[in-house]
């Protein structure tokens, strides 16, 4: 009918992911119920077809593609990706690029995710890697850390991307109109630091984001800044941390506890909750390849089905809020700060 708006279509690679394609199917059937988004399951199609024949799927807006294989977890990436072109994770991608579906979603193995989109798909202009990055707590509901996990080791450039990166999240995810921006260092005036923090500094300075100089590490949980920019080998380890964090607290609390009944008793609601403000959020966005030419979300390995729907929810808003064409401009303005 014309003027009817088109719904937003994610392919899945169905085969990615510890509990695929059984978990993978299972969220993705519970997306399409709730109409949130049109769904393709990548995979071999004998696979597919008989676990979504589990289900009462007539008319809700969930389809198979086929795929000759799937990638396995201890193969490399890189050359995985290259040598099974017809793999889940390749077909799938494939179809962002002919734009038969909007957006990609995987549970798969991040190097092969990540491979898959850069050859694929390609990086955006001005972009040279892709970024992973979020917020890493409950309690600094309004901080996010770029890179996470991709790139360990980098040029001031790089972590100047990462900044304009982190902006574009936060605006788009915490909805702050001109967050801060701060570099993660070991402290904070400006001749601080290793080389590759000393000479970011000043590219950040004349980008025209609202830099606001360098933090140390307790500004992660205690919200100095909305953007962290570091590379992933510290990003990594500092997500770790953070990960490990609520589990770690709730845990010697419960053991003190055992060990102290009276206080036990007191101590037993309030741990829930600390362990729950602790964790890390459970839809910020985080997902998100950053930097390649197209809507790419990164799923746990470990997922389950609540994870799929929630994650396709996620999709659904980095397309209909055109994050990657939201970088692409933000990137047009700092070039015009930094030439």
């Amino acid at each position: 009918m014309a003027g009817t708006k088109r719904g937003v279509k994610i392919a899945i690679d169905a085969m990615g992911g510890d509990y695929a394609p059984e978990e993978i199917v299972k969220g993705a059937v519970a997306a399409a119920n709730n109409g949130d988004v049109e769904l393709i399951l990548v995979g071999p199609l004998d696979i597919l077809e008989a676990e979504l024949a589990k289900y009462d799927v007539s008319g809700l807006p969930i389809r198979c593609a086929n795929a000759d294989g799937f990638l396995k977890e201890e193969e490399q990436p890189a050359l995985a990706v290259r040598r099974k072109p017809n793999s889940s994770i390749a077909v799938a991608t494939k179809m962002v690029r002919a734009r038969e579906a909007d957006g990609l979603l995987g549970a798969t193995a991040t190097g092969a995710l990540v491979t898959s989109a850069m050859q694929y798909l390609g990086m955006i202009d001005g972009i040279e890697r892709p970024v992973i990055g979020g917020i890493l707590s409950g309690v600094a509901p309004n901080t996010a850390i770029f890179d996470l996990g991709v790139n360990m080791d980098c040029r001031p450039q790089h972590l100047l991307n990462f900044a304009i990166i982190g902006t574009v999240y936060a605006r788009i995810f915490l909805g702050i109109p001109n967050p801060t921006v701060a570099l993660l260092n070991v402290g904070k005036e400006e001749g601080k630091g290793n080389l590759l923090v000393r000479e970011a500094y000043p590219l950040l300075k004349r980008s025209g984001l609202n830099f606001i100089g360098n933090v140390e590490g307790d500004a992660v949980l205690s919200g100095q800044a909305n953007v962290i920019v570091c590379d992933a080998f510290v990003g990594n380890c500092v997500f770790k941390v953070c990960e490990s964090g609520g589990n770690i607290v709730g845990n010697y609390l419960k053991s003190k506890a055992k060990k102290y009944p009276v206080i036990g008793g007191f101590l037993r609601g309030k741990v829930r909750n600390l362990t729950a403000s602790l964790a890390l959020p459970e839809s910020v966005g985080g997902g998100l390849i950053w930097g390649v030419d197209g809507v790419v979300l990164k799923m746990h390995g470990h997922s389950r089905a609540q994870d799929v729907t929630r994650t396709l929810s996620q999709a659904k808003l980095l397309v209909e809020n055109d994050v990657v064409g939201c970088l692409k401009a933000e990137l047009s303005k700092i070039r015009k700060h930094i030439k």
